[in-house]
């Protein structure tokens, strides 16, 4: 599933063509996605303009004039497609070139910027829907979320207080969204290499008997805003289904530490050790048991 970056990507580039743009046409070309359309949806949306395009956690987040706001998340393999008049323009570096295939093109956004947006889901986990921005706090889809990892507030201290008396493994922590919001498998196993720290360690070792961030807590902190800010500037990472909005690949997956790097030598220097793989809650955990305590 897309994590962060990537959606932080696919929110990049859909920005210039949506944000100050009116929605002239909109298509739900399905009843549903992971959930049913609102009955209402398309006329929610038809004639409005795009104030805003943000981003919470895992989900892209629409501002509009109505004062409504349409939550979009990418679920396993959704991604969007901007398909403007100048299309013919020469593809990236990392161009990924698009089947012509568009049974799975399921919503269709035409702006007012000459654009058309096309949201393609060929598993449907993907899903869209318009809430009035003051009912946003009691959305089920948000409600409970932490922290953003790259907001201003979230640092060493407050790590340590969501961590404070937690028994579970570090990595189990970081991966729950109530206590830090869009990290997934892949980046966390990326900024505990970087932390040097085990994912089997005991969450609660971040905070000191007083509730004040360990140096443990410190580390990990910088190693989650370098680990995550690396990728948006590469892109993301592309191993399966994400791309973006121009069809490129991100490629932060060719600076991966550790994450599907099983068997080799790790990478921290003068450590010599060998990157493992073992199974943790369900997921599969890259790590250095030399260099990672």
């Amino acid at each position: 599933m897309p994590e962060l970056p990537e959606v932080e990507t696919v929110r990049r580039g859909l920005q210039p063509v949506m944000e100050g743009a009116k929605i002239v046409v909109a298509e739900a070309r399905r009843p549903d996605l992971r959930f049913p359309f609102q009955p209402d949806f398309v006329a929610r949306l038809q004639g409005q303009v795009v104030t805003g395009l943000g981003r919470r956690a895992k989900y892209l987040m629409a501002d509009l004039a109505s004062g409504d706001v349409l939550l979009m998340h990418l679920g396993m393999s959704g991604s969007f497609r901007v398909i403007k008049p100048d299309n013919d323009a020469a593809p990236g570096e990392f161009h990924y070139p698009r089947g012509k295939d568009t049974t799975h093109d399921h919503v269709l956004f035409r702006m007012s910027s000459g654009a058309d947006i096309v949201f393609n889901d060929p598993r449907r986990f993907g899903c869209m829907k318009v809430i009035a921005r003051n009912a946003l706090e009691d959305e089920p889809l948000l409600r409970g979320l932490g922290p953003e990892p790259l907001g201003n507030e979230f640092d060493a201290a407050m790590l340590a207080r969501s961590c404070e008396g937690k028994t579970t493994s570090l990595k189990a922590a970081l991966l729950d969204q109530r206590v830090v919001a869009g990290l997934g498998n892949i980046y966390v196993c990326e900024a505990l290499h970087r932390s040097h720290l085990s994912p089997r360690r005991i969450a609660a070792t971040l905070s000191t008997r007083k509730g004040e961030p360990t140096d443990h807590a410190k580390r990990l902190v910088g190693a989650i805003h370098t680990v995550l800010n690396d990728a948006i500037k590469a892109g993301g990472s592309s191993l399966r289904d994400h791309r973006r909005t121009t069809g490129e690949l991100g490629y932060f997956q060719h600076s991966f530490k550790v994450y599907d790097r099983e068997g080799e030598t790790c990478k921290t220097p003068a450590c010599g050790g060998t990157i493992k793989r073992f199974n943790q809650n369900g997921r599969s955990t890259f790590w250095c048991r030399k260099c990672q305590k």
